[in-house]
């Protein structure tokens, strides 16, 4: 689709119903009714960077900081593997105290379990990435939250917009499946810059993306600022879904924390990926990125439980593969 043609259904909610159904229809036809399921380990919320939207900036005082070595990281991968994911996800804030060695051990470790490993780290260099994907990092996820550059500056104080870009491309170049992103509401955002967005995911033809609604958090620069809409958030990843008919699109949990549904109907808009959390309880209440996160006081086998049920009750299967992009001949 052309930007202006992006913006017309961005702005005309006449078309919603079709908006979605063509979505579903683009992903079925696709990428199939499986829905891959990665478990998410969020082993830091210490993080160096300003980021005005999310409660792991630096300066947030409130916030009690907590950080998971190595060991216990590899009791939760090892956890997640006999619970049955084929792939793993390790998050943080960007926490300076795992270098590239100290990751490069975990990541061998955990490669170990013969599993798909995405990491979620923050920016780092060609050379940093390099040895990440030597190590055998499958995906690398950087959202650029906003490709408006004045925007993204505005959002990101004493971060560059163009090393952002940059981190992206270089993963594409060492051959990471490469995931990308979008916070939908962030205040000043215009749907010219959210059409923009979805075009810039199809020119680095992005392996995965996620969309969220931009949620405040009290203990922000933002934190009186309106909440992002679902519904536009929703029509962002559909037309996503329609762009780029083949990726992997995590139906997220900053969805369900504006629907209580929303998992469920981003499944059927376009998404074919869960992320259940696999940390256990008494870190995931610390990474709050936003407020009112879901599943917080669940333990990893209730909400794997929980999504699973809610998979099959729109018709859904699990996925049994490592789920990697089904490349378009």
């Amino acid at each position: 689709m052309k930007k202006q043609e992006l913006v017309d259904i961005l702005l005309d909610n006449t078309k919603n119903d079709w908006l979605f159904k063509e979505a579903d229809r683009v992903r079925r036809e696709n990428v199939g009714d499986e829905v891959h399921l990665r478990g998410l380990i969020e082993f830091s919320n210490i993080c160096k960077r300003q980021c005005k939207y999310c409660g792991l900036r630096s300066s947030n005082k409130e916030i009690e900081r907590y950080r998971i070595l190595k060991e216990e990281i590899l009791l939760y991968a090892k956890k997640a593997v006999e619970m049955g994911y084929q792939t793993l996800v390790l998050q943080s804030g960007e926490d300076e105290y795992y270098d590239t060695d100290k990751m490069i051990e975990i990541i061998r470790e955990i490669k170990k379990f013969d599993i798909a490993l995405t990491l979620s780290i923050g920016e780092k260099t060609y050379e940093e990435f390099k040895a990440f994907k030597e190590a055998g990092v499958d995906r690398y996820l950087i959202r650029i939250e906003t490709t408006d550059e004045k925007l993204y500056q505005e959002m990101h104080p004493n971060a560059s917009f163009e090393n952002r870009v940059q981190c992206l491309y270089n993963l594409k170049s060492l051959g990471f499946e490469t995931g990308s992103g979008c916070l939908v509401g962030l205040p000043n955002q215009t749907i010219e810059s959210l059409a923009d967005d979805i075009l810039f995911f199809k020119e680095l033809d992005a392996d995965m993306i996620g969309i969220g609604p931009f949620i405040p958090h009290e203990q922000t620069p933002l934190k009186d600022a309106p909440k992002g809409d679902f519904w536009l958030a929703l029509k962002v990843m559909a037309l996503t879904r329609i762009n780029l008919p083949n990726i992997n699109i995590p139906a997220t949990t900053a969805m369900e924390t504006l629907n209580p549904n929303g998992r469920i109907i981003a499944l059927q808009s376009g998404a074919n990926v869960v992320m259940p959390n696999v940390t256990s309880k008494e870190y995931r209440a610390k990474y709050e990125i936003y407020p009112g996160k879901i599943c917080i006081n669940e333990n990893p086998e209730q909400c794997r439980g929980c999504i699973e049920a809610k998979i099959k009750s729109i018709g859904r299967t699990i996925s049994q593969t490592k789920g990697f992009r089904n490349k378009l001949s």
